[in-house]
């Protein structure tokens, strides 16, 4: 009977220490966590950005690859004018504000964000449109670089284009930034290797 007790006796619980200990780990890990969710749901965000410019390069080398001829009745024995290259002249932003820290719904209507331009002007001519709610303001240049894009794009030599998207994400007015250009060399359409990002995460 004594044997018993002393073997229960000897049981003791956590000091203090112990727990202060463990709640301090578990507090660790759990910022740790959060941390790593936010980062997570951040970059489930710019992959949008970094999609949709991609996107909207593809379609400013489709346009351009695109051999245009003028409308003609020829008579017999004639021939038409050769087919020519261009790009797609500059389309509006949208939307015409960076959305701060919440999506924006594009509007479908007929000349309305992505549905404006003409068939050698903006969106229609790239013939690209989206129609899912959107965290950035997504542009398309030709000749120029994007009007309020931070850090320091590259350059690039006319004629070529510019897609680039601008948002904040985190509405502190501070913006992030993400573009692809492109310029014509020798007849044809280069596109630059990589998405130039500024901000990542703003």
């Amino acid at each position: 009977m004594m044997r018993a007790y002393k073997r229960y006796n000897s049981k003791r619980g956590f000091t203090l220490v112990e727990l202060m200990i463990v709640v301090a780990i578990i507090g660790v890990l759990a910022a740790l966590a959060i941390y790593g969710v936010n980062r997570y749901l951040a970059s489930a965000k710019t992959s949008e950005a970094k999609n949709t410019v991609g996107a909207i390069a593809r379609a400013a080398v489709a346009a351009y690859e695109r051999q245009n001829a003028p409308s003609a009745l020829l008579a017999a024995g004639g021939s038409g004018s050769a087919a020519t290259q261009s790009l797609c002249l500059g389309a509006t932003p949208v939307p015409a504000a960076v959305p701060g820290g919440v999506k924006y719904q594009p509007n479908t209507a007929a000349a309305a964000d992505f549905n404006s331009g003409a068939s050698d002007t903006g969106w229609q001519c790239l013939k690209f449109s989206m129609s899912q709610p959107i965290y950035y303001q997504y542009h398309y240049t030709r000749d120029a670089n994007t009007p309020g894009l931070g850090g320091s794009p590259p350059t690039f030599v006319a004629p070529g284009f510019e897609a680039a998207a601008i948002g904040d994400l985190d509405n502190d007015t501070v913006t992030s930034s993400f573009a692809r250009a492109g310029e014509v060399r020798g007849g044809e359409l280069v596109v630059a290797t990589e998405v130039y990002i500024f901000n990542e995460f703003e």
